[in-house]
């Protein structure tokens, strides 16, 4: 498996990656600028939400050429309705749309609860759901099937992800089936506005990404509730995080808590992530427990 943007190369090949609306396979399956253009470009995990804005107009311009928006809604207050597009089947009421900082995308059958603020660029993939009260600015995505509440800035979350509750998410990924417990915030910006370090799978050591830098985590990750993501934090895949203060800026896969605590048990891992995809109508296929015996063996 590549590493090179890890945590999410240990579970997908580069091309499987979302940024924008689409992931870059999808991107070339449509004629769009695909795998060739951003391989050379994505080579740090940070770079998938730093490049979102470019990728998030790009999609939007491809996915809406010659197709017709479903009307806006008299209840939504809009800012340049000309940039905000609603495909066919989605929700939306009482929320307030600004798309005058970049375009607005609302997939088929998703959902935007009312009292929600959004700022474009912005993508709300398919059957995702944006909670009452949300406040969203962009650039982000929020991907398929997933859940999207409190306050999110400049964030990729892949799909049939849950980010529910109150609490700040900046400058960050979230892989997939993964869940923040309620009151989880990051911090993207050191207190001295120094350059952010953060770990790096390839070279097992930590490197310069920035000055804005959140949370990065991988797929089948979930964190209590109230947890304090550091800046900059890594975070593998399949961790159940848990424990006093800030997290360590790096938290290896199949973690159990952080310090001291033993590794989470595969097979316990195993039944948890089958528990949690059933919430939304999936089932753990043996393809990805194959995956993950290989990451936890590793």
């Amino acid at each position: 498996m590549d590493d090179t943007l890890f945590p999410f190369t240990a579970t997908r090949a580069i091309a499987d990656i979302r940024i924008g609306i689409l992931t870059i396979r999808e991107k070339e399956q449509q004629g769009a600028r695909g795998i060739l253009h951003w391989i050379p470009r994505l080579t740090r995990p940070w770079h998938i939400f730093q490049f979102n804005a470019e990728a998030l107009v790009d999609d939007y311009t491809l996915l809406t050429s010659g197709a017709v928006s479903q009307p806006i809604p008299p209840s939504v207050q809009a800012i340049a309705p000309e940039n905000i597009f609603i495909a066919e089947g989605a929700i939306l009421q009482h929320c307030i749309l600004n798309a005058s900082t970049g375009p607005i995308y609302i997939g088929a059958r998703a959902e935007i609860m009312e009292g929600a603020l959004i700022r474009g660029p912005f993508a709300l993939c398919e059957g995702a759901t944006v909670k009452m009260g949300t406040k969203i600015y962009g650039a982000t995505t929020i991907g398929p099937y997933s859940v999207a509440g409190g306050e999110i800035k400049n964030s990729v979350i892949f799909g049939f992800s849950n980010k529910g509750h109150d609490g700040y998410l900046g400058d960050s990924v979230i892989g997939e089936w993964c869940n923040l417990g309620a009151g989880t915030s990051n911090s993207n910006l050191k207190n001295n506005a120094a350059a952010i370090r953060v770990w790096d799978e390839p070279t097992g050591q930590y490197i310069a990404a920035g000055t804005k830098c959140g949370l990065f985590m991988g797929d089948y990750s979930r964190s209590a509730i109230n947890t304090s993501f550091n800046t900059g934090t890594v975070v593998g895949v399949c961790c159940n995080i848990f424990g006093e203060g800030l997290t360590p800026k790096h938290i290896p896969s199949f973690s159990w808590g952080y310090g001291s605590s033993p590794k989470y048990d595969l097979e316990k891992a195993l039944r948890d992530i089958a528990g949690w995809k059933r919430l939304k109508g999936h089932a753990l296929t043996d393809a990805e427990i194959q995956k993950l015996k290989y990451i936890f063996e590793k």
